[in-house]
Formats: structure tokens, sequence, C-alpha cells
């Protein structure tokens, strides 16, 4: 499985089978985390965190409460992300497995919206 990203022309393949997306919800001020997992031709969320409920942040039935955070699995299943970025909050961290996060302009331009996440396909092999 590899992870496809690109944003502003820019594109980059990475060999991996799981990533997380970590942000700082703007108004709220807390991370908030996501768990994908990187199938054939479609990402799955597998797990959400977040740190508590505020503006647009409701904790999900069954949450639970771990580790000063709340779990929970929302398990659904996208073609694609389309993320939104801005000067007015801080990036988006990507998290690969057994690495530390890092801000998604280490690997695409911060100014190009959107930034597309996806699994990647038979057609990306040549990039």
């Amino acid at each position: 499985m590899a992870l496809c990203l690109s944003a502003g022309g820019a594109s980059i393949k990475l060999a991996v089978s799981a990533f997380s997306l970590v942000w700082l919800h703007s108004i709220e001020k807390i991370d908030w985390q996501e768990d994908w997992q990187v199938g054939s031709d479609t990402l799955t969320l597998a797990t959400a965190w977040v740190k508590g409920s505020g503006a647009g942040m409701e904790i999900p039935d069954g949450a639970v409460h771990e580790g000063g955070r709340w779990r929970y699995h929302p398990r659904l299943q996208v073609a694609q992300l389309s993320l939104v970025r801005s000067a007015y909050s801080p990036d988006y961290r990507l998290c690969l497995p057994g690495q530390p996060c890092r801000p998604l302009a280490d690997w695409l331009p911060a100014a190009a919206t959107p930034t597309e996440i996806r699994a990647c396909r038979e057609e990306d092999a040549a990039r």
C-alpha cells in the first residue's frame, strides 16, 4: 500500500499502510487526531482522538476516556481527503508509523490548497 499526497502541482508517494493526521481545532485550540488505514483504493478512518468537547466537537456515544483524551471508532471509508490549509492556523501534522509527526509543509507547499490525500493507484507507480 502507498499514500499519495498532492497540492499545488506537487505530489509525493509514501510507502505506508497507515497514517495519522493531527490538527489544532481553530476555536477550541485543542488537538484532534485521526488514525487512518490505507487500502487498495480507499482510506478508512479507524480511530479518532480528541481532548475535549466544544464548538462542533461533541464527544460521540461509545467514546472512551483514555490517557487524557477521548477515543472513538467512526469507521468511515472515503476515496480521498481534501484538506484546506490556512495561514491563520497551524498546519496539519502527518504522522507516519515509527516516525515523529511532521507538518504537511515538510512534504508539500504550505500555501497550496486544497491538499489531497488518497491511496495511490496503479497510474501513480511512475511517480
